[in-house]
């Protein structure tokens, strides 16, 4: 094992001395010239230090390799190791170091071993678009990375080698969720580590705030991965995440101490970390104390790399407020300069303070509110209710208040309010106040500068639901209504925008440029804490920044219902409510409403619509083949329909349809290419356990702790039909594929018909192929109550089921091909479901029967499905049937045999009668002849024939007419001997009788 050692010694020294004669005319190494490395580990956990020279060939006489320290070996924190002597030493003041572990915080560029990559890996239906993402990167920005704004995935990639495990922590602030935002780490094998959906997928932030990830890291090779991807489907450009502080434990040494970057300082040898310089000092690259500014003309903020010349004053250096009543109920406006003040006010061009306006009577308190002997206005104690001008007094008997707040004076900025001011390159903004009360409005401040967002921030922590409220599906828990006005000379903006129990930041609405004085409302159908928030921008400012102050939105009133923590400005009757007992109002149970001061149920499918309509109008009827839950709260479907027409009756059980249907459409692509997909999930019937649920898996993360212990799904929307956007993994280069922006499409069931319209709800059977089935359409009919801003009545679906019985039980959803996102104008839905299981119930109509042969005596009767079986269900087919019967070979042989019988029997009479005939006229023929001859008759001497003479006729027939003897003769003769008969005969004598013969 020594020989291997000294192998590896041997070979480092040998490449030493190649690299050192590599040129021409070598000098003698002196430190600057090289520096000094480990090599890897033996298995003995031995290694040697060699010397690297700077640049290959520079010099000669390189310092032999030595034995380094153990593997295991490491430095404390504000230590480095000293390689000459391989010793830990302390770091200089204006230094600091970690130790075993390495910070990033200067970002003026990308530090060393970090890279940035760019790629485009689905260029989608318009060819390679791979040129498009050269330019997207990280961006240094001093204090802070920032990312790209477009869909190119741009990923940021370090690769650190520990010697035991460690972690890495860095801050962000990822403010947007169109733009995906993952950290994940692979070893030196590009096999991504094990990591859970919360550390891999960043949580959104908001207000300008700062996060913090922590990841742990294995000891070896992590190589790091901070990768963004936005995904601009119908948004605006997005928001940068925002990169600092990367922090990473587990090496085992510093090799060097770090210099504190511009702005900080280092005092004492052996710091770990550097601090900020005060306000008005500045410092320089590595300073070990900071230097003070002049402030009679110069200014540095906290942490600041240099002083900045004090500008003249302006009217965005200061601000006016109203000053609190007194105890003679009087106010007067003053103004303040924003602190801390660097503004000169004795230079040529500077604004200086206004006078105070005069003294004049306070304005009343808000409702709700009531001035006291202070002087201030306090809110009025639970179960009173004021206007804000009178005292607060007790409902009376049979009512009770109606909680919430109405701000529509601004002397003081509410307490459940807060205002700030926010840049993302954290300017002297941060110090400001966003918004100023201004009296009857409160309005948007001067700002620090460009792209500043001025934030007004109000805080819900939840709602009291009205008492006839069941939380179903559509329920209105609160609204918040307010009335503004823009006036913009330059680019601004207004967002509105929504943080449900502190998840992520969503803006509902958002308007540009001047807008004449308008009001708003949102609805909540949420019992939830949420968070409003107001923020305005100017983007785009004029060059003359005391053109600011033209550049302003204003907030007149601002009001929110059903306020847990709200006061109450008047008093709501219990009829609308609930029913009064005594002093109180006790809440109705759900589906129930008020009549003659009484809680009264709905009638039997129908459900509660409003929450402030008497009598039964409250509740309104189930559509078509649809009926109300236990609370009577929302109607839904049976899976039962029937339809009649034409004496023609038709039932049709969709309960194989009944669970989620699913349908993903698409490809569909953005302005750039980027493919996604909608995923519609469809609940047909609605019951409860089986309604559709579309989950982000990227964008609410924040709260998937708090939803698991309350067993509930992150960020899912729970609802009859969702839709969610898709996008894949194999297109954007992401280890799985992405769902976001999940919305609800319907909420609520209208009912099933054939007809074609439906409570206003039109279906479009042009949008689908036609059919020649004579089976029906059924359509079904949903809502949404949620209003947008492009459905101002909200969102209607039309699931049309077509009965098809080449399709499987579950059947194909489809959406009309000129319409792929399953719309054609933003607000109503159409699918077509074609299925088996959407054919009727069978019936006896759709079989007939069938009779087989008879064999031994049997016939069996067997039922069959007409075809097209166009039915599914209901009746079941009969059983074979058996019937005893008579064999058809047996009767067609024995008429057969009859009919051979009689027609020979005929025959043979036929013949025997024609035989005897003809005897007879022979006889006849022969007397008329002898009488003839004799010239007169012979006497009748006896007519009897003689014995013998029979047969002695028949002998003579046989002569004259055949000279074989018949079948019949031959039986007739048996007959005449067996005939015991004597007759008397008398023979009549004829000369000629002898002589004649007949031919």
């Amino acid at each position: 094992m020594a020989s291997r050692s000294w192998f590896i010694a041997g070979s480092a020294l040998l490449l030493s001395f190649r690299l050192a004669f590599g040129s021409k005319g070598p000098h003698p190494c002196t430190e600057t010239d090289y520096y000094y490395e480990y090599t890897e580990c033996d298995s003995t956990g031995s290694r040697w230090r060699v010397a690297i020279p700077q640049s290959h060939g520079s010099c000669i006489g390189l310092p032999e390799p030595v034995r380094g320290t153990e593997c295991t070996f490491s430095c404390e924190v504000g230590e480095f190791l000293e390689m000459s002597a391989q010793e830990c030493t302390q770091c200089a003041a204006g230094t600091y170091s970690l130790g075993s572990g390495i910070r990033f915080d200067d970002w003026e560029t990308i530090p060393s071993g970090f890279s940035s990559l760019a790629t485009y890996l689905d260029n989608g239906p318009h060819g390679d678009d791979s040129t498009t993402c050269n330019s997207s990167t990280w961006f240094p920005q001093g204090s802070y990375l920032e990312s790209n704004r477009d869909e190119c995935t741009v990923s940021l990639i370090y690769a650190v080698h520990l010697k035991k495990p460690g972690s890495v922590s860095f801050d962000y602030q990822y403010p947007d969720g169109n733009l995906f935002f993952e950290f994940f780490i692979q070893n030196d094998q590009c096999q991504e580590m094990d990591q859970t959906a919360d550390k891999k997928w960043l949580k959104l932030t908001s207000h300008g705030e700062w996060a913090t990830h922590t990841v742990n890291l294995k000891s070896g090779t992590n190589i790091l991965y901070w990768r963004t991807a936005g995904i601009l489907i119908g948004a605006k450009v997005v928001k940068p995440v925002l990169l600092k502080n990367v922090h990473i434990e587990g090496v085992a040494y510093a090799s060097e101490c770090f210099p504190c970057k511009p702005g900080t300082f280092s005092q004492t040898p052996g710091s770990s970390s550097c601090q900020p310089c005060p306000r008005d000092t500045h410092s320089g690259h590595g300073a070990s104390s900071c230097t003070h500014c002049n402030t009679t003309t110069l200014y540095a903020p906290e942490g600041s790399a240099e002083c900045k010349a004090r500008p003249p004053c302006s009217k965005k250096d200061y601000f006016q407020i109203h000053t609190p009543c007194d105890l003679e109920g009087k106010t007067q406006v003053t103004y303040r300069w924003v602190e801390p003040q660097i503004c000169l006010v004795d230079v040529v061009g500077a604004e200086t303070l206004p006078p105070s306006g005069e003294r004049e009577p306070c304005p009343p308190c808000n409702p709700g509110f009531y001035n006291n002997d202070t002087a201030t206005c306090s809110p009025c104690p639970p179960g009173t209710f004021s206007d804000g001008v009178k005292a607060c007094e007790s409902c009376p008997a049979g009512t009770e208040p109606a909680v919430g707040y109405q701000y529509k004076w601004w002397n003081v900025l509410p307490a459940s309010m807060k205002t700030s001011c926010f840049n993302v390159g954290n300017s002297k903004c941060d110090g400001m106040n966003g918004w100023e009360v201004a009296g009857d409005h409160i309005r948007s401040g001067a700002g620090g500068s460009d792209n500043d967002y001025l934030i007004l921030n109000l805080h819900v922590p939840g709602f009291k639901p009205p008492t006839s409220a069941t939380g179903g599906a559509g329920t209105e828990f609160g609204r918040i209504s307010f009335e503004f006005e823009m006036v913009c000379s330059a680019d601004c903006e207004l967002y509105f925008m929504m943080d449900v129990n502190r998840k992520s930041t969503r803006v509902v609405a958002s308007w540009e440029g001047s807008k004449v004085r308008q009001s708003y409302t949102h609805i909540m159908t949420k019992n939830a804490s949420v968070s409003y928030t107001w923020a305005f921008q100017r983007t785009n400012q004029a060059s003359d920044v005391r053109q600011n102050v033209n550049n302003v939105v204003r907030i007149y009133s601002i009001s929110v219902s059903n306020a847990v923590d709200g006061v109450s400005s008047e008093c709501q009757t219990c009829a609308l409510l609930s029913q009064p007992s005594g002093s109180l109002c006790v809440p109705c149970p759900p589906g129930h409403y008020i009549h003659t001061s009484q809680c009264t149920e709905c009638p039997p499918n129908t459900h509660l619509t409003s929450h402030s309509t008497l009598g039964p109008e409250a509740c309104k009827p189930c559509g078509p083949s649809s009926k109300s839950n236990k609370e009577h709260s929302r109607c839904y479907s049976d899976c039962v329909f029937s339809y009649s027409e034409n004496n023609v009756s038709l039932s049709y059980d969709y309960s194989s349809l009944g669970s989620v249907g699913t349908l993903m459409n698409g490809p569909s692509f953005t302005t750039k290419g980027t493919k996604y997909y909608h995923l519609f999930n469809i609940s047909l019937c609605g019951e409860e356990g089986r309604r559709a649920v579309c989950t982000d898996n990227v964008t609410d993360l924040s709260s998937a702790d708090s939803q698991k212990e309350a067993g509930e799904p992150a960020n899912a929307v729970e609802t009859l039909i969702c839709q969610s956007t898709i996008i894949p993994s194999s297109g954007r280069g992401f280890h799985t594929a992405l769902s976001s922006q999940s919305i609800s499409l319907a909420d609520t069931f209208l009912g099933a018909t054939v007809a074609l319209t439906l409570d206003g709800v039109k279906a479009r059977p042009d949008l689908f192929p036609q059919t020649t089935n004579k089976v029906p359409d059924v359509n079904f009919f949903y809502r949404s109550l949620e209003v947008t801003s492009s459905c101002d009545k909200g969102r209607n679906v039309v699931v049309t089921l077509r009965c098809n019985p080449d399709r499987s039980t579950q059947g194909e959803l489809t959406v009309p091909s000129q319409c792929p996102a399953g719309t054609c104008d933003g607000c109503t839905f159409h699918f077509l479901w074609e299925s088996s299981g959407a054919c009727p119930q069978c019936t006896s109509t759709n079989y007939h029967q069938i009779e087989g042969a008879c064999k031994g005596g049997l016939q069996d009767t067997l039922y069959v499905w007409t075809e097209p079986k166009r039915c599914v269900g209901g009746v079941s087919l009969p059983e074979k049937k058996t019937w005893p019967c008579e064999s058809m070979d047996f009767l067609v042989k024995m008429g057969a045999t009859i009919g051979a019988f009689t027609a020979a029997l005929l025959f043979s009479i036929t013949c025997y009668f024609w035989k005897k005939n003809k005897r007879l006229e022979f006889k006849y023929s022969k007397l008329v002849m002898s009488s003839n001859k004799e010239c007169e008759l012979p006497g009748a001497d006896s007519c009897a024939v003689m014995e013998g003479e029979e047969n002695e006729g028949e002998m003579e027939d046989e002569v004259i007419y055949s000279k074989k003897t018949s079948l019949i003769r031959k039986l007739k003769a048996i007959a005449s001997r067996g005939n015991g008969r004597s007759y008397e005969n008398v023979q009549l004598n004829s000369s000629q009788s002898n002589g004649l013969v007949w031919g």
